[in-house]
């Protein structure tokens, strides 16, 4: 059974699996759909069509927008900002042209880390915290700093 605090919103329609935890004044779009065991902390936002998926865990003040896929056992730290616009321009609306974003299997972004959209994070990846990804993310791998480098591979975990 899932855990829904009261202060939250989860608009009607949205998908939350068995035994997942939503957190007080986080917002969950009607069109989302989040796994099962994951936890989903405070002050969060899952907007349209984001795929999250089993046994994630979302720290707080993490704003996810359509075009963000996470794949399964994925972490992601308190205060990590996601992009979804290449070139963001308040005068040219983007008609909800999104770019993707694809967290693989395993991965795990450290706080305050941002990850600009149209990137991929392989399977195992660690971004470290206030990170700044700006291409894709070979798998089994430890990135940081702003743009992140690859620092070392990591064995198979």
């Amino acid at each position: 059974m899932s855990y829904i605090n009261e202060y939250a919103v989860v608009d009607e329609g949205a998908k939350i699996g068995a035994d997942t935890k939503v957190w007080h004044f986080t917002h969950v779009m009607s069109s989302a759909e989040i796994g099962d065991n994951c936890t989903i902390g405070q002050n969060c936002f899952i907007g349209e069509n984001v795929k999250i998926g089993n046994n994630v865990k979302i720290q707080n003040n993490v704003s996810i927008y359509d075009g963000v896929c996470i794949e399964d056992d994925v972490f992601v730290g308190p205060s990590v900002v996601f992009t979804n616009v290449k070139v963001p321009k308040s005068d040219k609306p983007v008609n909800k042209n999104y770019t993707k974003t694809l967290l693989k299997s395993g991965c795990s972004i450290g706080a305050n880390a941002t990850i600009i959209c149209g990137v991929e994070v392989g399977e195992n990846a660690f971004i470290g915290a206030g990170s700044v990804v700006t291409k894709d993310i070979t798998k089994n791998t430890m990135w940081y700093g702003n743009p992140a480098v690859k620092i070392k591979n990591l064995d198979n975990q």
